[in-house]
């Protein structure tokens, strides 16, 4: 693994979904097996970008995702690697039932992406707002479950989805994210990245919860506390080895997610701690409750998923040591 951070709380131009694009479009042209196919929602990642250079390849199967998801596995079948997009709550509800048997249970390459995870679905609404999606997949066994939070990391992710041999799930912000890393960064699935080091407490992120947990750090540094702040981006199979060391190091954790807290990240992250290395532990995240309407500055306000509520659960978190 090898990056550099820019992580400076900016927006920049370049919307994460042409992350997954541009990684694409490389795949297209240096693989004729890789297959791209979408559910009504090509302009909704740029798509047109595939099917103007690929049309051969790239497919819009329309308002028909369990279709799609049940296509992509008899594609996957013969031969081809398949990526199938939707938006999260359709990628991981609506076909559940296809991507386990088609994909899953068939141990094919099914790469599916899911967009505008959690919070991001924004003005969308409940029905379109998945906090659910990753605990879905997480259940297939054998599965690789993801969390991107940058056009960086979504570019280097897509082209490490393309070289598993079996399904993954890759949760995309199409936009609406804090930068994170500089061109060139480089990602091992299964293994999380260390942004920052720390003593007193680790606290374990991905996705949009990345940028606040940066800002919660250096809330802390002027409190005297120094946290520890890992980029967690592979759910499944997640790094054990080193939430372990993080927890022997600070004595305590905290994990942020924008995802029920129950079946994502902070489970998985509870999973090991619980086996390997008790030590007192919160999350923050979803809990318990279904989405809404609003901008993502609201939803973050109200689910409480901003800089302010990791540092609270990290004071908590350490008292409790």
């Amino acid at each position: 693994m090898n990056f550099t951070l820019k992580a400076d709380h900016q927006k920049y131009k370049r919307a994460n979904r042409d992350g997954y694009i541009a990684a694409m479009l490389e795949l297209m042209k240096d693989d004729p097996s890789v297959v791209h196919i979408d559910c009504d929602l090509m302009g909704c990642i740029n798509a047109g970008k595939l099917a103007a250079k690929y049309p051969e390849r790239t497919f819009n199967a329309g308002i028909a995702e369990q279709n799609a998801m049940a296509a992509a596995g008899g594609m996957a079948a013969t031969g081809m690697k398949v990526f199938v997009h939707s938006f999260a709550a359709f990628a991981s509800r609506r076909d559940f039932d296809q991507a386990f048997l088609a994909a899953g249970y068939s141990r094919v390459p099914v790469h599916v992406i899911g967009s505008d995870p959690g919070v991001t679905a924004a003005f969308n609404g409940a029905t379109h707002m998945p906090f659910e999606d990753g605990g879905l997949y997480m259940s297939i066994p054998n599965a690789i479950v993801l969390d991107s939070c940058d056009y960086v990391q979504t570019y280097s992710l897509t082209k490490k989805c393309a070289a598993q041999p079996e399904i993954t799930y890759m949760r995309l912000i199409r936009k609406g994210f804090k930068t994170i890393y500089e061109d060139g960064a480089d990602f091992e699935i299964g293994k999380g990245a260390v942004l920052r080091e720390g003593s007193d407490v680790t606290i374990i992120a991905s996705g949009i919860m990345l940028d606040e947990a940066l800002k919660a750090q250096e809330i802390l540094e002027g409190k005297g506390i120094s946290a520890k702040v890992i980029d967690m981006f592979t759910w499944k199979p997640i790094d054990e080895e080193l939430i372990v060391k993080s927890a022997e190091e600070t004595g305590c954790i905290v994990t942020a997610e924008n995802h029920q807290v129950g079946c994502g990240l902070g489970s998985a992250v509870a999973n090991v701690l619980v086996k390997k290395k008790p030590v007192p532990m919160e999350m923050i995240g979803i809990q318990n409750r279904f989405g809404q309407v609003g901008d993502q500055d609201f939803l973050m306000k109200e689910y409480n998923l901003l800089a302010d509520d990791i540092v609270k659960a990290a004071e908590r978190a350490i008292s409790r040591k």
